[in-house]
């Protein structure tokens, strides 16, 4: 669904701090850094991990899967596979 990585870049983008995005998405803080925390795919509770998502989505940021295009036509950045980062 969403990498630790991803929310991590997700927040700096919007400039937001773990307490903010806790309030913005109704999770506590500890929820919010065990989901950074996490190594790859965020572990959690769906129903949290459903909160903060939509939380970063209604604030701005598009979250963009694995092979997935965006088509908001907004700024961002992605990361490479590491096949091609060389």
């Amino acid at each position: 669904m969403i990498t630790s990585a991803q929310m991590r870049a997700a927040r700096a983008l919007l400039g937001l701090d773990q307490k903010t995005l806790a309030e913005l998405s109704g999770v506590s803080v500890p929820t919010i850094q065990r989901m950074e925390a996490s190594a790859g795919t965020v572990r959690g509770v769906v129903d949290s991990l459903t909160k903060v998502v939509e939380a970063l989505e209604g604030a701005g940021v598009e979250l963009i899967g694995d092979g997935a295009t965006s088509l908001s036509g907004g700024r961002g950045v992605r990361l490479k596979s590491p096949a091609s980062n060389s």
